[in-house]
């Protein structure tokens, strides 16, 4: 592959490791902020939901707006918006103005998510694409990581923390500004409703559904449930880490499976492995802590895993503006995943002490079954 497509992958990818890292420090930010302002729980979640809001409402104009800017201008748009957007909060009094300020937010990182998945799919070769998503998935879950510690390292008061984040995002613009930066062109929205990608990449949406739904799930319920059954919460809380470090570091070796193997039976062997591995759960609490320890970090990274490669499945079988529209609709299913998924756990760790690792494994072996029994639309169907 020529050096300036590997240049290219490079920075796209090292797009998305700072700006997950501006995101999280933002989002427990922002939280913070309103606590120490007043505000209840109630209210900083409603906050917080306008993020989703702010998403839902771009993935319908994505595509379009796409067609009419380009991506890459699209792209360094919403990251220097974000950096603005950021500024812009410690800097209004007016906590109302917050709620219309997290819309902007949420629409600017739909905008990124979404065209840096397409950038990166637009420049990878076949034959190494699910190599290319799990770098991208590693980045991306580094950067989440990170953003909390370095809010621990700088704190929540004042304007600083904003000024960190806003300066992240303008760093990530600079990766992409730079004109020898390969950008794929896009002229007309293929795919122009996000509603229409339900219908022609089912086992896609589900599989972004799936992921959101159980992560939000497992980073509300997971702490708690250990702590229920014994587990002081230190250590409880240290699960989370362990799930997110098997996330981190399995993706690369996943997607070098991906481009070995076929990527369907993958998807659906992930997916089984996922489901086992949460009825393992209760006993794996029961044994020695390294060993339910060992068992969250491959769960991790199998999980995650379903992500990478529907994101490479995708990307075969898409492109050009069908594939901002494709990924557009999995913005969509992704909200839907991350409201639905902790209402459910909840419901179902109320109905059994062992409830959410049950509603884990049940999701997770539903997907299984949906993925062997509907196929995605034929490969670049659409173009």
């Amino acid at each position: 592959m020529a050096t300036g497509s590997l240049v290219a992958r490079g920075a796209v990818i090292a797009t998305a490791m700072v700006f997950g890292l501006t995101y999280s420090l933002a989002a427990a930010l922002i939280a913070l902020d309103l606590a120490e302002q007043g505000l209840g729980e109630a209210a900083i979640g409603a906050n917080a939901a306008m993020q989703a809001v702010g998403v839902l409402a771009m993935a319908f104009a994505l595509p379009r707006l796409t067609a009419f800017l380009g991506i890459r201008r699209a792209v360094v748009g919403s990251l220097l918006s974000a950096a603005i957007l950021l500024l812009a909060f410690p800097a209004l009094p007016f906590l109302w103005l917050w709620f219309a300020l997290r819309i902007l937010l949420g629409a600017a990182s739909e905008v990124l998510f979404v065209l840096s998945e397409t950038w990166l799919n637009a420049l990878t070769a076949e034959e190494t694409r699910a190599r290319a998503m799990g770098a991208y998935t590693t980045a991306l879950s580094l950067g989440f990581a990170l953003g909390p510690l370095i809010l621990s390292a700088v704190g929540s008061d004042g304007m600083l923390p904003y000024a960190v984040g806003a300066a992240l995002a303008a760093v990530a613009a600079c990766f992409v500004v730079w004109p020898g930066i390969e950008a794929p062109p896009f002229e007309r929205p293929a795919v122009g409703n996000p509603l229409q990608a339900v219908r022609l990449a089912p086992v896609a949406m589900a599989a972004t559904a799936l992921t959101a739904g159980v992560e939000t799930a497992g980073l509300s319920f997971l702490a708690l449930y250990a702590m229920a059954t014994g587990w002081p919460e230190a250590e409880a809380t240290q699960l989370i880490s362990c799930m997110m470090i098997g996330a981190i570091v399995l993706q690369l070796p996943i997607g070098w499976l991906g481009d070995k193997v076929d990527r369907r039976r993958l998807i659906v062997a992930l997916a089984a492995l996922s489901s086992l591995g949460a009825l393992i759960w209760p006993f794996a609490l029961e044994a020695a802590p390294w060993i339910l320890f060992v068992v969250l970090f491959v769960w991790g990274g199998a999980f995650v895993g379903i992500y990478t490669i529907i994101l490479s499945i995708v990307g075969s079988r898409f492109s050009g503006d069908a594939l901002v529209g494709i990924y557009a609709g999995m913005g969509l299913t992704w909200g839907a995943g991350a409201l639905a998924g902790p209402l459910l756990a909840g419901l179902a760790m109320h109905a059994s002490p062992h409830g959410l690792p049950l509603f884990v494994a049940l999701v997770c072996a539903l997907f299984a079954a949906a993925s062997l029994l509907f196929r995605d639309a034929p490969p670049k169907a659409l173009r």
